[in-house]
């Protein structure tokens, strides 16, 4: 097996320990950057939906700010936004390069999309469960933790799983700026040094990534569709 592995995909058989690091490294850069666009996402997104028009704690004012800032921050391409908070990468991590230096960026890409994933999925929460919450006289607090949330986490889980995949998109294009990676490991092999077979390995691992998380996304959906 292994001579036939060093016939068919001799470049990355010589690479093992690279591409190991490589894939801890999109690991690393998914988790940290992922688990703090969640939070942050999550909140805009439920600030985005209760303070709508008709939203139990409308406020035009800050809706309007939040809004317009969201639209301004999913406009930019995260290639020139990598290089547009750097100063910001810098002061926060020390360091503009390497996995430490895709964390600032990579969550300034992904909270405006979860942003409005978040706000799309919440918005299916049907208004009959929310208006009779609001009839027994729960506080809007307590409307958005045991209401919004509770009824839609499946919604919630479904735009969890798109934004992973989102965001190991982002991953890989960071490493075309040396922020490492399974990106960084295509490009600086696969596409440099035209090293085809790591070019393919590389793609066949996301692809197989990308799938798992939707398998499981798919299964935390359907455990909590009622």
């Amino acid at each position: 097996m292994h001579g036939i592995l060093e016939n068919l995909i001799p470049n990355v058989m010589s690479k093992p320990d690279e591409l190991w690091q490589a894939l801890l490294d999109t690991f690393v850069m998914v988790a940290l950057s992922g688990i703090i666009a969640f939070f942050l996402g999550l909140f805009f997104g439920v600030i985005l939906n209760v303070t709508k028009k008709d939203g139990i704690l409308s406020n035009t004012a800050i809706y309007q700010v939040i809004d317009k800032l969201i639209n301004i921050f999913r406009s930019i391409p995260f290639i020139i936004l990598l290089t547009l908070v750097l100063p910001l990468t810098r002061a926060v991590v020390g360091t503009g390069i390497g996995v430490q230096g895709a964390i600032v960026p990579l969550i300034f890409g992904t909270v405006p999309f979860f942003s409005r994933q978040i706000e799309s999925a919440l918005a299916e929460v049907d208004n009959g469960v929310i208006e009779a919450a609001q009839a027994i006289g729960l506080s809007p607090g307590a409307i958005i933790f045991k209401v919004y949330l509770r009824e839609g986490i499946a919604s919630i889980a479904r735009a969890t799983t798109l934004t992973v995949i989102n965001l190991i998109g982002l991953t890989a294009m960071a490493g075309a700026v040396g922020a490492g990676g399974l990106g960084d490991f295509a490009i600086r092999y696969g596409h440099n040094r035209f090293q085809e077979d790591i070019t393919w390995v590389t793609v066949i691992i996301i692809v197989v990534i990308v799938t798992l998380l939707q398998v499981i996304g798919n299964w935390i959906v359907r455990k909590n569709t009622h």
